[in-house]
């Protein structure tokens, strides 16, 4: 798969997941519990990391919050990361409780004096930050300066609070610039990888629900990894934290960043199909739901691009008028009937992995 070389970024330790250099891009998600709640907090933790969640953000909204991180970080596989708003005493808090990173946004914190405290503080304990800049909460003179949060007004916030960690001798810092705007968020972030060569978190902020909202995500995501951008992400989703993990992982799949299971390429379903193509792609998707193993798999329904494309699979099929074509590498290697398919397709799948 053809994809532009990855941008070169400095690596950031969090916790044991190293992000950015060449590193694997990590899956990040969130918690959508109340981070009070330390039992059910937990319980989503574990089911995210269940889900390939490689890298675990949770709310800290006060006080009483705070005062799990400790627990929760000590029961969990994932790095945690405590996400701080506003009340800058929290950030303090977490990273006192041992957390992995602070997530924080330097344009809720306040005076440029409190963010330096927690700069120092992330730097003494060794702990990893990132510096969250969204279109919501940009600095008020740079939003005069630029007259709305644009691409610009972003990369400039941004800029201004690496220079501020570098002045402290604080270079664990990873930066994301989000929008709820596609072309703006994409924008950003390409202005800034050319700026600075600290590793970036994507993110399409305020998505929505499954559906749009995970195409809202693969349409910004996706054009950035396909650029070579990014060294993390997560896409932000309304509802079950669960489903953002599998979504980032077969965006990274889609984008050909990080394939860690085979990929299925089947036809659309139109009026050439010679056989029934729907439960045959299901059972085969059924039956490799585990695999590990980065391989494509073609599916094809019919004469028009069926042979062609199947052969350009590590294991195809081509299928038509009752009759299955089955290809490795690009050779034809048997030939089956509708009904034996999925059999023999696995079957040559299997002798695939053991090669």
């Amino acid at each position: 798969m053809f994809a532009y070389p990855r941008r070169k970024t400095r690596e950031v330790a969090v916790g044991n997941v190293g992000v950015g250099g060449d590193r694997p891009i990590a899956v990040q998600s969130m918690t959508t519990t109340d981070t009070r709640d330390f039992q059910a907090t937990l319980a989503e933790i574990r089911r995210l990391e269940e889900s390939g969640c490689e890298i675990v953000r949770v709310a800290v909204p006060d006080r009483k919050a705070a005062a799990n991180l400790e627990g929760l970080r000590a029961m969990m596989r994932a790095p945690l990361i405590a996400d701080i708003h506003f009340n800058y005493h929290l950030a303090f808090d977490a990273i006192e409780a041992g957390v992995h990173k602070v997530r924080i946004n330097p344009g809720n914190i306040g005076k440029m004096d409190k963010v330096r405290e927690i700069i120092r503080a992330a730097r003494n304990r060794g702990v990893a930050m990132r510096v969250g800049v969204n279109s919501g909460s940009v600095e008020k003179d740079l939003l005069e300066k630029h007259g709305w949060p644009s691409p610009e007004a972003l990369v400039e916030s941004a800029l201004r609070w690496v220079e501020l960690c570098e002045s402290e001798k604080y270079f664990d810092v990873i930066v994301s610039l989000k929008s709820s705007d596609v072309p703006s968020a994409v924008e950003s972030c390409r202005r800034f990888s050319r700026a600075s060569d600290y590793p970036l978190h994507l993110g399409i902020t305020e998505a929505g629900l499954a559906g749009y909202g995970t195409i809202k995500s693969a349409a910004g995501i996706g054009a950035l990894l396909v650029d070579g951008i990014g060294d993390t992400i997560r896409i932000s989703l309304v509802g079950d934290p669960v489903v953002e993990v599998r979504a980032c992982w077969d965006l990274l799949k889609a984008t050909g960043r990080r394939v860690t299971s085979p990929e299925i390429v089947a036809c659309p379903t139109c009026g050439r199909i010679e056989i029934d193509l729907e439960p045959l792609v299901k059972e085969v998707q059924k039956r490799l739901d585990l695999e590990t193993l980065p391989m494509k798999v073609s599916i094809l329904g019919c004469a028009v691009n069926g042979p062609g494309e199947a052969a350009e699979a590590d294991i195809g099929l081509a299928g038509g008028k009752g009759i299955g074509i089955i290809f490795r590498k690009g050779v034809e290697v048997a030939r089956v009937p509708e009904a034996q398919m999925v059999d023999a397709l696995c079957e040559e799948i299997r002798r695939f992995k053991g090669d």
